[in-house]
């Protein structure tokens, strides 16, 4: 895989980052997609530090390696906050909102201090082997949260058709990072290979974004017997 190719994949996220935050801001949804909004902004911001830290010390380097999977923890802790803001839309019309924010905050302190422990273990050896294994251990809770999320979509016949492709979005980019992850474990010879899919897999869930935005209406709704047809064929 040339680094043409990864340059043009890159071009494409950043433009379609971008994309997202402006088209809330001119449809005046940025307030109702604040967590969204900030994550998707965020993933603009690691791709040009990325970016310029890959040009500086080149695509296989040490710092380029801490500068991808550090910057991409942090975004995992801000995808939890675009998880959270889909259960509170899930659970809204149930009136669970004020539990799922109260979960959402025990998470997040839970998660933080998992960290920061992890973190004060390993300042002695903080090896590139401990970057992949603590973004790791946060894209598998991140996938178990959004797969549950799915099952409570498909039991309360969620209709409304542009959070559940948010939410189905979100659930195969998970699922593609978690398969990275197994490749690279399961292949540690081809690690190359590995590092040239994470610019490629990331494209996927803003490029999923921006057409749920731009295609799927705010007010569209599904039929709850094609809902249920869709997932009994997953």
């Amino acid at each position: 895989m040339s680094d043409a190719f990864v340059y043009t994949i890159w071009i494409l996220s950043f433009a379609l980052e971008v994309y997202i935050v402006v088209r809330s801001l001119v449809h005046k949804d940025f307030r109702r997609y604040l967590s969204l909004n900030v994550f998707v902004g965020a993933m603009a911001a690691r791709d040009v530090a990325a970016f310029f830290v890959q040009m500086r010390y080149g695509f296989t380097s040490l710092q380029y390696t801490y500068t991808y999977y550090y910057t991409d923890a942090l975004l995992t802790i801000l995808m939890y906050l675009t998880i959270a803001y889909l259960y509170f839309e899930v659970f809204r019309e149930m009136h669970f909102g004020r539990y799922v924010r109260g979960v959402t905050l025990l998470l997040l302190a839970g998660t933080a201090l998992f960290s920061y422990a992890v973190v004060q273990s390993n300042t002695d050896h903080l090896t590139g082997r401990f970057v992949v294994e603590m973004s790791q251990n946060m894209y598998f809770v991140g996938l178990v949260l959004t797969y549950l999320l799915w099952v409570a979509v498909f039991k309360l016949r969620e209709t409304r058709a542009r959070l559940v492709q948010l939410i189905l979005a979100l659930g195969i980019y998970f699922s593609a990072t978690a398969a990275t992850f197994a490749f690279r474990n399961m292949f540690p010879s081809m690690h190359s290979m590995a590092e040239f899919m994470g610019p490629l897999i990331g494209a996927l869930l803003p490029m999923a974004w921006a057409y749920t935005f731009t295609k799927v209406p705010e007010n569209a709704r599904l039929v709850p017997q094609t809902l249920a047809g869709v997932v009994s064929h997953r």
